[in-house]
């Protein structure tokens, strides 16, 4: 039995469990990736501007940050470990059952699960599967991989938008496929995507990936269709990116046996704080909404601290509100030594 169990390793999640050991409770933190940092590991190289107090670090730094800080009072962590249910035995007596039917005990449960389980939607072309280990990418991870190459990207949503002009910096030559007129991402882009050396070609789709060269699994020319007319394009290429969006499991709040109140079926009624409508469960980060809600990586932090501190309050009512500041605070005395002159 641990006194919290956090559903999600994401910023929210991290943040909670860090903040959670800080207010000495036990910790178990599960997630369905491989890896902690929940969609942040999608944009590795991708600088983040707007966490406050951190200067511009890409996503990868950030996230090894928070991992390290998440984990500093050493929860106990499950990974490739997908929650199917939560059953409410009594006050203070929850079951999270995992795929394999594996059941952990705990007093409370933070809901930090962002966007659902997040998978990129891949292309619908038959045989695109056997590329998936070559130069067919949904995720962009190095820029430097497609240094001095032509890369064709699909899609026109802000990650295909975002990969479109980073790459203008290290591809020999960078084409946008679209199948509308016009981009959907955001409305700044459009002026920068102009400004740079991209090729845009709205109105078409990929309809077929060739080999021509001896390599059976490399593609090496796209064959594109334009979607009014239906005469077709062949484009060389060196490397394909698909950004056609991701799907998102949220089956786990529609199938808990628990009372959750949902908004439009998708987001976690916020009740003014972290708390849902069921004692003793509480959410942080994307996966919540309230009038005054703002999704940023900064709110998911904050969301983090404050569902810590109500499942603090839930399990021990007799607890403070609040845990105590870190720059007082007597838990990090050794820790502290590694930072102070010597």
């Amino acid at each position: 039995m641990k006194d919290l169990t956090i559903i999600g390793g994401g910023p929210a999640g991290l943040f909670a469990s860090f903040y959670a050991g800080l207010r000495e409770m036990s910790v178990r933190l599960i997630d369905v990736q491989p890896h902690l940092g929940g969609k942040m590991q999608l944009y590795p190289e991708k600088i983040i501007w707007d966490i406050g107090g951190i200067a511009p670090k890409t996503s990868y730094e950030i996230i090894q940050d928070m991992i390290q800080q998440g984990k500093h009072f050493n929860p106990e962590v499950h990974l490739n470990t997908k929650v199917t249910d939560i059953k409410k035995h009594a006050e203070q007596h929850f079951e999270i059952i995992t795929e394999d039917g594996t059941s952990y005990a705990s007093r409370s449960v933070i809901l930090a699960i962002g966007g659902g389980i997040i998978k990129p939607q891949s292309l619908n072309i038959a045989g695109a599967e056997r590329f998936e280990l070559t130069n067919l990418h949904y995720v962009v991870q190095k820029y430097e991989h497609f240094k001095d190459k032509h890369v064709l990207i699909s899609g026109a949503g802000n990650a295909a938008l975002d990969w479109a002009r980073d790459l203008s910096n290290y591809a020999k030559s960078v084409t946008l496929v679209y199948r509308k007129k016009d981009i959907s991402g955001h409305e700044a882009m459009s002026t920068i995507l102009h400004e740079l050396d991209v090729t845009k070609m709205p109105n078409h789709k990929i309809v077929q990936l060739n080999n021509t060269d001896h390599d059976p699994n490399t593609i090496d020319e796209v064959i594109l269709e334009h979607t009014e007319s239906g005469s077709q394009t062949t484009v060389k290429v060196d490397e394909v990116i698909i950004g056609h969006g991701f799907e998102r499991d949220i089956s786990l709040l529609h199938d808990v046996n628990l009372d959750i109140d949902l908004i439009d079926e998708y987001f976690i009624a916020g009740q003014g704080n972290s708390a849902t409508t069921v004692p003793g469960v509480f959410a942080c980060g994307d996966i919540v909404q309230h009038p005054a809600k703002v999704h940023l990586i900064a709110s998911a932090i904050s969301d983090g601290a404050h569902a810590a501190n109500s499942a603090k309050q839930y399990v021990h009512p007799e607890a403070p509100k609040h845990g105590f500041v870190s720059s007082h605070n007597e838990v990090f005395r050794e820790a502290n030594k590694q930072f102070l002159p010597s």
